[in-house]
């Protein structure tokens, strides 16, 4: 089938990627996206990693304006899809029609409280998802609260860093060590001693849930150890936005599930936070900046050539910034044990690592260390006895 016209549901990096690699892979037709934010894409790692350390007027999450020309509805949901009349449904009643569609639409932030507990100025749960999470957040901190973060992954631990560095008593409760779940002990460990160092209280309490008072919000552990702070920020997870393909039959156990090369079906691809993509560990959904973008790039061109697109071939890039250190990895983590390789870098915190993951693959971390992410992918994939011949301190 001819496709002369495309809907893209998602305006975040992923809907983003794709309107572009349509184009660029000659798709010349009307291209049309949906997008509940009202904004124009823009970098969602950098609410998190700038958003307190003093840029006033949040310009790092911009991004270029777009070139792919497509036909913009943003501030506008889709809630329906009729996958057999190839339709989708917009709030407010319209329906657009298509020949081939894009699931772009992302996730939300998970709560531990209600919706309304998490919305407007005076709200006592904060999430950070949007820019306006990201505006009321730096709002609220100005005036240097104390603060309870739940969650010790790497946007609790990110946001820790932000609200200690705007001057913060910060409280972070973990249901184990921070980063240990996603990135190791070993890597993990680090980053926590200078959180610790830096002023970080951590309580590893379990789950934990909030319970409302006049006196403000208190936070309960699951041994009943209770924590009061002027402000909770819960970085708790995220949620696949799927919601608006109830109905369509396109769920599987509630999840988008898609085939090699982004493929629902072959008139409907999915990419970013909402898909699952097959890996060399299995089917998962990861949601990282880098691999929202290299799955639309790989859907975008599974919908227009099918099976002769290729398949998508896929690395874990992940990158944080805390406390002083910055990490950059390339492979799958969490990774178990010590390094099998470590080269110093040039400061104190500088270092090059390597674990071997056993089947025939490793990851690479760099740690306060000036390398160049090719190069860090490349050392992912060389063998420790290769490395400890051929890199140089301080590459």
């Amino acid at each position: 089938m001819s496709m002369r016209r495309i809907v893209v549901v998602g305006n975040g990096i992923a809907g983003l990627t794709a309107c572009d690699a349509l184009r660029t892979a000659g798709f010349d037709g009307e291209l049309t996206v949906v997008g509940a934010e009202r904004h124009q894409p823009y970098s969602r790692p950098a609410l998190s990693k700038a958003l307190l350390h003093g840029d006033e007027d949040l310009q790092a999450h911009e991004l270029p304006q777009p070139t792919h020309e497509a036909t913009e509805m943003l501030g506008v949901s889709a809630i329906g899809l009729d996958a057999d009349a190839r339709l989708v449904r917009l709030e407010g009643g319209g329906e657009l029609p298509y020949d081939g569609l894009v699931i772009a639409s992302g996730s939300r932030a998970k709560r531990l409280g209600s919706a309304r507990a998490g919305s407007g100025p005076h709200a006592r749960e904060l999430t950070l998802r949007t820019i306006e999470d990201a505006v009321l957040l730096k709002e609220r901190v100005a005036s240097q609260p104390s603060v309870i973060i739940i969650g010790g992954g790497p946007l609790g631990m990110e946001v820790a860093s932000g609200c200690l560095h705007a001057g913060c008593e910060v409280t972070l409760v973990s249901n184990a060590m921070p980063l240990s779940p996603q990135l190791g002990g070993h890597l993990a460990g680090i980053f926590t001693s200078a959180a610790i160092q830096r002023g970080l209280r951590v309580m590893e309490g379990g789950a934990a849930r909030i319970a409302d008072s006049d006196g403000g919000p208190r936070v309960v552990l699951a041994d009943g150890t209770t924590l009061t702070a002027d402000l909770v920020v819960t970085a708790i997870g995220d949620e696949p936005n799927t919601g608006w393909l109830a109905g369509s039959g396109l769920l599987a156990g509630g999840s988008v599930r898609v085939d090699s090369r982004g493929r629902l079906r072959p008139d409907i691809v999915a990419a970013g936070d909402v898909a699952f993509f097959p890996t060399t560990r299995g089917v998962q959904r990861i949601p990282l900046w880098t691999s929202a973008i290299d799955q639309a790039k790989a859907a975008a061109v599974g919908l227009l050539q099918g099976d002769a697109a290729p398949e998508f071939s896929f690395q874990p890039y992940f990158w944080t910034e805390g406390f002083g250190l910055s990490l950059k990895a390339v492979g799958f983590t969490p990774v178990a044990g010590s390094p099998d390789f470590c080269e110093p870098g040039d400061g104190a915190d500088s270092m090059l690592l390597r674990w071997d993951n056993g089947d025939g693959s490793g990851t690479a971390a760099a740690i306060n260390y000036r390398i160049p992410i090719p190069k860090l992918r490349r050392l992912a994939n060389t063998g420790p006895e290769t490395l400890r011949r051929t890199v140089p301190a301080g590459v």
